[in-house]
């Protein structure tokens, strides 16, 4: 533990040490900004130039004289001239009488709206026309100061020499008016014929050169000529004075460049170790100073920079480097400390959370959730009808914002609701494994949730109960493959008895055991099948059936039993032939079972009546007869294993006909059902009738 308050103490220590140095480059760096600026008005780049006729500084010195000829030859040209009204320009005065004129308009009793505007303008010409002369005469007065102002400046310009004329007035500083005199100088500038000659030709390099040349360029040269030279002492004055400021922008671009290292260094220690006790250190701590909003702490960095440059404009270049120090260390250690307070954030992911705006919305938000989420749908929708306006009235300036969050809203919960919906039919249509996903908390959530558990429930429910069915088809079969090896070997030796000599009781005996061995015999065979079929484990062999023929074919085979029935069969079939897709067998074994089924429990006498019926998509097949017991139980009831309609069970039924018949009819992809009406019974076997195309496939086949 000491060992660690210790290396914590040692870095403490450092990063206080690197902090003042961070200050002390910020502070030398502004310092030596601000020389360069006030000694050598912000020219940095004469660092790079070589050449002084190459520099920046040669075109700054010497472009006034340029900028004072060009409006003396081109505006004012004379003070005759001028008072004449010769440097007002037609645009200017019209300028001036159109104001007059919108004054004319608003305030003049003389204009009328029904006059045409050249009769209003008239008026306005006599009733302005002294206001017109004073604006004009103003005007001169401005231009006249204007052109004694330049002429006092380009008579105080001593250098560089310049000849400037328009053929008619002169403008110069030296006695000497020829071209071939200025030509005798080291340098010299010459425009005139709409030509320019530049001496020494390295001058046309200048990249700045511009600024001199275009004003000239623009005058009328067919009559103006301007000359410019440079003289020797000129020139060297300005070099030596150009080197000697290139040596001092050197020297504070230098020291300039060691305090920018330097605090980038500092600065960028304490960017990695801030928030830190060590280095190996990966939890950020944060202190009393970083509880400070990031908001406020952002705005307080950005009012303490404009209060440093506010005082810096008011204090004035002269004494801008006087001042800068004492200004700029407190200032810029208050800032690091609060950029370096927003860098521990950054740090630590809570830039934004930690902010005074996400504090109230994350408040308000979580208020209005636990009420929205604690409270009912009368509640809920108050609030919404009550929040949503008030909303907007807060947030009018950004209505496009809160319209998109309310559609996103309305989005989401539309969204969950489909979700719900879909999820909900899926669930219906069987799918006891779908989940419904609903994201967040709320009446949605719930409600997905409560279905979910009824789902599992249901698919429980669903799992116990095939379970039991699988368990109770598997136990059926194995008791009847069971009892069936012991059956036969009771019904053989049975065979056997009733071919030895026994007396009349005993032979009476050995009967009723034929009888009911056979029973026996035959429930066990029903079981079988029953199980057999429910299991689905049966093969199919699907084939093309016309099932009026199988229907005719199967009752001549049972014509024997037809006629000890005592019934009478009627047979309705479609004049066309109907087919269907399914297994021939296993259909004959279905209608077997419900022939069973009519010459066990219809009436005797009664009538039996047999349709095939062609729906278009479907092919029917109905048997309805009239039962000899009354059908005091539904069809549901009917459909169980083991449940006969002889609720006295004395005929020799055991109950699985039906059952059987259905399983079988299912396996081939088809649909039977049985309905009862007072003692009719109906039983509807159905099957897809099979379309042109499948029976041309199969002829193909």
């Amino acid at each position: 533990m000491g060992t660690k308050l210790k290396k914590y103490s040692h870095l403490l220590t450092t990063k206080i040490i690197v902090f003042m140095i961070a200050v002390a480059c910020f502070t030398g760096i502004i310092k030596s900004m601000i020389d360069i600026e006030v000694k050598n008005d912000g020219y940095f780049s004469m660092v790079m130039e070589d050449d002084y006729l190459l520099s920046k500084a040669f075109v700054r010195e010497n472009e006034n004289v340029v900028s004072n000829l060009a409006p003396l030859l081109q505006q004012y040209k004379s003070e005759e001239n001028i008072l004449k009204g010769g440097s007002i320009s037609e645009e200017t005065l019209r300028m001036e009488e159109q104001n007059l004129y919108s004054d004319f308009q608003a305030n003049s009793k003389s204009y009328r709206p029904d006059l045409s505007e050249a009769e209003n303008y008239a008026a306005f010409k006599t009733e302005y026309a002294d206001k017109i002369t004073q604006a004009k005469e103003k005007l001169i007065k401005d231009d006249l100061r204007n052109y004694h102002a330049l002429l006092q400046e380009l008579t105080e310009q001593k250098n560089p020499l310049y000849y400037a004329s328009d053929g008619v007035n002169v403008y110069t500083n030296t006695t000497q008016t020829e071209k071939s005199q200025f030509e005798e100088y080291p340098a010299y500038l010459i425009f005139g014929d709409y030509k320019k000659e530049i001496y020494p030709k390295v001058i046309e390099e200048n990249e700045q050169l511009h600024a001199i040349t275009e004003p000239i360029q623009e005058l009328n040269q067919d009559k103006t000529v301007v000359y410019i030279a440079f003289t020797d002492d000129y020139l060297n004055q300005k070099i030596n004075e150009w080197k000697a400021d290139k040596a001092v922008v050197t020297k504070n671009l230098s020291i300039l460049g060691v305090f920018l290292l330097g605090f980038i260094l500092s600065f960028g220690y304490l960017i990695l170790v801030t928030g830190r006790r060590s280095f190996k250190d990966d939890h950020v701590h944060l202190h009393l100073v970083n509880k400070l909003y990031n908001d406020i702490n952002l705005f307080l960095c950005i009012s303490l920079m404009a209060i440093w440059v506010a005082w810096m404009e008011n204090v004035g270049y002269q004494s801008m480097d006087k001042i800068a120090i004492p200004i700029t260390i407190p200032i810029s250690a208050a800032v690091f400390i609060l950029i370096l307070s927003l860098v521990k954030h950054v740090k630590n992911k809570t830039l934004f959370k930690h902010t005074l705006i996400y504090a109230i919305i994350h408040k308000l938000i979580t208020f209005v959730r636990n009420v929205y989420e604690s409270g009912n749908v009368g509640i809920k929708t108050v609030l919404i009808v009550i929040g949503y306006p008030v909303l907007i009235a807060l947030t009018f300036f950004m209505f496009p914002v809160t319209i998109g969050l309310a559609a996103w809203f309305a989005y989401k919960k539309v969204k969950s609701f489909q979700a719900i919906q879909d999820g909900v039919e899926r669930i219906k249509m069987g799918n006891l494994h779908h989940r419904i996903e609903v994201a967040g908390r709320g009446e949605f959530q719930t409600l997905a949730s409560n279905i979910n558990s009824i789902t599992d429930g249901l698919h429980m429910a669903v799992d116990r109960e095939l379970k039991s069915e699988r368990l109770k088809t598997e136990l059926i079969t194995n008791v009847s493959h069971d009892i069936r090896t012991p059956l036969t070997s009771i019904i053989t030796y049975v065979d056997l008895l009733k071919g030895e000599e026994v007396t009349p009781r005993a032979a009476e005996y050995i009967e009723i055991l034929d009888q009911k061995s056979k029973r026996l015999k035959l429930l066990t065979d029903d079981l079988f099948h029953a199980a057999k079929a429910t299991s689905g484990n049966i093969s199919v062999d699907f084939e093309k059936i016309d099932l009026a023929s199988l229907i005719t074919q199967g009752l001549g085979e049972v014509n024997d039993k037809m006629e000890e029935s005592h019934l009478q069969f009627k047979l309705n079939f479609p004049k066309e032939k109907v087919y269907i897709e399914a297994d021939g067998k296993l259909l004959w074994r279905s209608v077997e079972n419900l022939l069973s089924n009519i010459f066990k429990y219809a009436l005797n006498g009664s009538r039996v009546y047999i349709d095939i019926e062609d729906t278009d998509s479907e092919v029917q097949l109905t048997f309805k007869n009239i039962s000899a017991y009354e059908l005091n139980i539904s069809a549901d009831e009917l459909m169980e294993r083991f449940k006969r309609g002889d609720e006295s069970r004395s005929s020799q039924g055991s109950g699985l006909g039906l059952s059987i018949a259905k399983s079988l009819i299912e396996v081939q992809r088809g649909k039977f059902s049985i309905s009862v009406d007072g003692d009719l019974f109906k039983a509807v076997i159905s099957f897809p009738k099979m379309l042109d195309r499948q029976l041309k496939g199969v002829e193909e086949s």
